[in-house]
């Protein structure tokens, strides 16, 4: 078995082995996985924070031993907090990372991969915070466009957004909105929701599809063309711009 970590900003990960292929979602740096397949310029690997799998462009990652994957896996993480900042090693060559970067066995201002030594000076997350922080961390991301895939403020999908909001308040969850639907508390109505909350809704087909995280005064904040405010009602989401419903509800959870 071999074993990665993403050494670079942000990595697009692949549906198939190709440039040209679909990004199901995105490594940012720090991010460790597993290694399925590795072919001569592909790699198929699982993602260890959520199991999510596809494929990386082997000039796009470092590999690392499976003593450090399992130290790695067991260490408490901690995320870096600037919406973009930058990390340096010791021969001051400089990399961009963007919010909710992995910074591994972080102590002080430095950490490390594999013997490399990095130093970053900026904000970081490094426990639960309470439920009124998800709030807080939903706003970082408003009007950030949407990208199929995406994680960062610079392209982020719905899922990608509650996961990410959800990661720098210091809890996991899974990448895709059906698969987040499994987890957590199932509420019987909009009322007894909370804001941090989750709304999720289903398409014709009565699969779900998207997600949002819910506000105070029967509003979400979602992804959907740019992270953005709409209201919420027992049919879904109403966009006063459309003059229409855009989603409809399929469920409520309480994740914490």
């Amino acid at each position: 078995m071999f074993y990665g970590i993403c050494n670079l900003s942000i990595v697009a990960v692949r549906f198939e082995a190709s440039e040209k292929s679909e990004m199901v979602t995105q490594l940012l740096f720090g991010e460790h996985f597993t290694i399925l397949e590795k072919h001569k310029n592909w790699s198929k690997i699982q993602i260890f924070s959520d199991g999510y799998e596809g494929f990386i462009d082997n000039k796009q990652f470092e590999e690392i031993t499976e003593d450090y994957f399992e130290k790695l896996s067991i260490s408490e993480p901690v995320f870096s907090g600037e919406v973009i900042d930058f990390i340096s090693n010791s021969n001051n060559d400089f990399t961009t990372i963007p919010i909710g970067s992995r910074l591994p066995f972080f102590i002080k201002n430095e950490f490390t991969i594999n013997s490399k030594k990095y130093f970053y000076d900026g904000k970081v997350y490094s426990e639960k915070l309470p439920k009124k922080e998800i709030i807080q961390k939903a706003f970082i991301f408003l009007n950030t466009p949407f990208l199929w895939g995406g994680k960062t403020p610079f392209g982020i999908d719905c899922s990608g957004f509650t996961q990410m909001v959800y990661k720098l308040c210091g809890y996991q969850l899974l990448r895709d909105a059906k698969r987040q639907a499994t987890q957590g508390e199932v509420l019987s109505f909009i009322e007894e929701s909370e804001p941090g909350d989750l709304a999720f809704f289903d398409n014709e087909n009565g699969e779900i599809t998207h997600v949002g995280i819910i506000l105070k005064d029967y509003h979400i904040i979602h992804a959907f063309g740019k992270v953005r405010i709409d209201t919420l009602d027992h049919s879904g989401i109403f966009n006063a711009e459309l003059q229409k419903h855009t989603h409809k509800l399929r469920v409520i959870k309480k994740m914490i």
